[in-house]
């Protein structure tokens, strides 16, 4: 048995690191499949621990298709591009021979992000929509839909297929989803939203704030973040009076993930004390953006404004 490197989801903001690739996004559920994978899979021991599965071989799946091993009852996955962390062992349909399998450890910061398996073998990423978390979900995948770079990084032979067993550890937010806030201050840019949150900028008229100021622009109900909060973040950064970004999470496809103090520390201070689930505007002066150029590669010379969306922490 070999051991799928756990593509750990951990960085320190290092030229804000990301943690997956962009995929196609869609919120709606499959419909389910009629697999004929039910019948061939099972699997036993605790959720986020190692299982004992048995696959009936051999099996030639014709159709990709899914089966709930365990119900889990946490936030959901509704697109192909959010951010979750899953442990998963995978099978060689035609043998039943275990083929690789991430580390299961107790801390779920060594799972890997989905949208790192999901690059490799894009047939996995619409079986998993609605799959909650602290959910086992046994995955078949016919040869043909597995690809070359997916069968040749798994080990199967051409024409097979693959068996993956999920324990869904963790699923974040795929954008705020906090109450919409009223603020009165003047001066300050206003936020815009496409259907799928991804937030756009008006700028208002005159210079910019000489001092930092922010507003949360909606408020959610999860977690309050500490300064020492391992944060998953959407973050779109547009400097004053310009129409296109310097940085954007949303572009690149997925979140990054930071310590709240490790921050710049505009950014760190709007933060702390903002629940999961929230948007906050961030405006920084011009003289106050020496760390924003080095961390997020901001321009210099130019006030900055920063769209963030609270998406999870990781404990």
């Amino acid at each position: 048995m070999r051991r799928l490197p756990a593509l750990v989801a951990v960085t320190a903001l290092a030229g804000f690191g990301l943690v997956g690739c962009s995929a196609s996004a869609s919120s709606s559920c499959p419909t389910p499949t009629d697999s004929a994978i039910a019948s061939v899979v099972e699997a036993s021991g605790d959720f986020g621990t190692a299982p004992t599965v048995s696959v009936r071989s051999p099996f030639i799946p014709e159709t990709a298709g899914t089966q709930t091993l365990i119900q889990g009852d946490g936030q959901r996955i509704t697109s192909d591009d959010q951010l979750s962390l899953v442990d998963v062992t995978v099978f060689d349909a035609a043998t039943g021979s275990q083929l690789v399998a991430t580390t299961y450890a107790a801390d779920v910061k060594s799972a890997t992000p989905l949208p790192r398996l999901t690059q490799a073998i894009p047939a996995i990423a619409p079986l998993l929509h609605c799959v909650a978390e602290g959910s086992r979900v046994a995955v078949a995948i016919p040869g043909s839909e597995l690809g070359t770079q997916g069968a040749q990084a798994l080990g199967v032979n051409e024409g097979d297929g693959a068996v993956f067993v999920f324990d869904v550890r963790k699923v974040f937010l795929p954008a705020a989803d906090g109450a919409d806030q009223y603020n009165a201050d003047s001066g300050m840019p206003s936020v815009v939203r496409a259907p799928d949150g991804t937030p756009g900028v008006v700028m208002p008229a005159g210079d910019a704030p000489t001092q930092v100021r922010s507003q949360t622009i909606k408020k959610g109900d999860g977690d309050v973040l500490a300064a020492d909060s391992s944060v998953v973040i959407h973050v779109q950064g547009v400097a004053w009076g310009a129409t296109t970004t310097f940085a954007s999470t949303w572009k690149n496809g997925a979140p990054g993930q930071a310590t709240v103090s490790q921050l710049p520390p505009a950014l760190a201070s709007a933060l702390e004390g903002q629940t999961v689930g929230s948007q906050v505007l961030v405006v920084v002066p011009a003289d106050q953006t020496a760390q924003d150029q080095q961390i997020l590669k901001a321009p210099a010379n130019a006030a900055l404004v920063y769209v963030i969306d609270v998406l999870g922490t990781v404990s």
